[in-house]
């Protein structure tokens, strides 16, 4: 006899519905008793509810808690929101799930630990990168000692001009919202090269600039907002969100309740994030980092080589979609020391992050599935992600070397 456990969700955007809420109201129901959703604009929160068999729409976060009584918040808000929200279920005797970033600077990463140890409640980050199955043969590989010790990895991450630009349309573009992309992005990145090294960054220095997009871009002339623009038919990052019926429905249609556009123009004078990146860090086991983001490229996808004492991996993927949409296979180049290379074929799913979504759900919401790589990240996993971000932006801003926070 199972026994489901009561969950409560915040935040009512797309990632919210498509990765918690549809699957808790459908695939997981078995397990979670879906018993609530709160999010600020009432109009989504309603929407997401009648896709999810009508789950009761609460205009209250607090109203929320103390009706439900609910065993597991699930945080999928705003990012500048996450550590309020975390740490207030935490403060009601929840366990919470958080979408990654778990939040944004150093500061709020400090108080959810701090407030989880208070609690004795777990906080779990959802790094579904670390279930993809081609990233989680990267760490078997290095796991069982394939290039022995990693001296050094080399990583560049490339957005496409269609999802890159979209973060500079949205909340995402603003600082305060999103701690830029080295927070809200990288997460995903830094939290895959802290896993496959096993061991805490220690110190770095960061690069970062605007070329394309914001007001110091490259950009010519520009509206409010891709939908009431002038330079429809001219400028190439015009976005018809009305196309999208889910955009068009949860956002447009939502737009009364709160004022916010989903389609600001990606040349406005309030973006103040970087398009262009450059992160080289330390770890404490003496590895060394060098990363690189653009958000502007002709095509989506990321490649890296680790480098270690027995030898080389060459690994990356494009894609076709925000989704990680690849190929159904993926290759993984093993350069051994005498030169002889050996190519590892795995096997990829189309959706929802190369398969990582589905088996990070089953692992959460769950349970009882081993653990023999260390996939399931805890709230310090979550921190060191953070705040190798966090520290990249002040490095960034202050021009200095830094040392990132032990948390531990």
């Amino acid at each position: 006899m199972v026994t489901k456990k009561k969950y409560v969700l915040v935040g009512a955007g797309g990632r919210a519905l498509y990765m918690f809420a549809k699957p808790m109201a459908t695939e997981l129901r078995e397990y979670v008793d879906f018993c609530g959703v709160f999010d600020p604009n009432q109009a989504r929160a309603r929407l997401l509810s009648e896709e999810c068999g009508q789950v009761p729409v609460y205009a209250d976060f607090h109203r929320m808690l103390s009706e439900v009584k609910p065993d597991v918040v699930v945080v999928a808000s705003t990012d500048y929101t996450h550590h309020t929200y975390i740490i207030e279920s935490l403060q009601a005797g929840c366990d919470v799930v958080s979408e990654k970033p778990m939040t944004i600077d150093e500061e709020k990463t400090r108080a959810i630990v701090e407030a989880e140890r208070r609690s004795g409640k777990k906080v779990a980050v959802t790094f579904n990168l670390r279930f993809a199955p081609y990233f989680a043969k990267i760490k078997e590989l290095i796991m069982t000692g394939t290039i022995g010790d990693v001296y050094h990895i080399q990583l560049e991450w490339f957005l496409d001009r269609d999802h890159g630009a979209d973060y500079f349309r949205r909340w995402h573009a603003e600082m305060k919202n999103s701690g830029g992309l080295l927070v809200h992005k990288s997460t995903h990145h830094f939290d895959i090269i802290n896993w496959w090294v096993d061991s805490r960054p220690k110190r770095l220095q960061a690069f970062g600039a605007r070329r394309v997009y914001g007001d110091q871009g490259q950009g010519g002339p520009k509206g409010e907002r891709c939908m009431t623009c002038d330079y429809q038919t001219t400028c190439s990052f015009y976005k018809d969100i009305t196309a999208d019926s889910f955009m068009n429905q949860y956002y447009v249609g939502a737009e009364h309740e709160d004022g916010y556009w989903r389609d600001r123009c990606v040349f406005d004078e309030r973006i103040d994030i970087y398009d262009t990146m450059s992160v080289n860090l330390e770890y404490e086991s003496g590895a060394v980092l060098t990363y690189s983001l653009v958000a502007y490229s002709p095509y989506e996808g990321w490649k890296a080589t680790i480098n270690g004492s027995k030898g080389r991996l060459e690994v990356g993927e494009t894609y076709r979609n925000a989704d990680m949409s690849a190929a159904n296979a993926s290759t993984i180049t093993h350069i051994k020391l005498d030169g002889t290379t050996e190519r590892i074929q795995v096997a990829t799913q189309l959706a929802g992050h190369g398969g990582g979504d589905e088996k990070l759900r089953k692992a959460i919401f769950i349970g009882g599935v081993e653990d023999p790589l260390g996939q399931q990240a805890d709230s310090l996993a979550g921190a060191d992600s953070c705040l190798i971000g966090a520290t990249a932006n002040r490095s960034i801003a202050e021009g200095k070397l830094l040392q990132v926070a032990n948390l531990r």
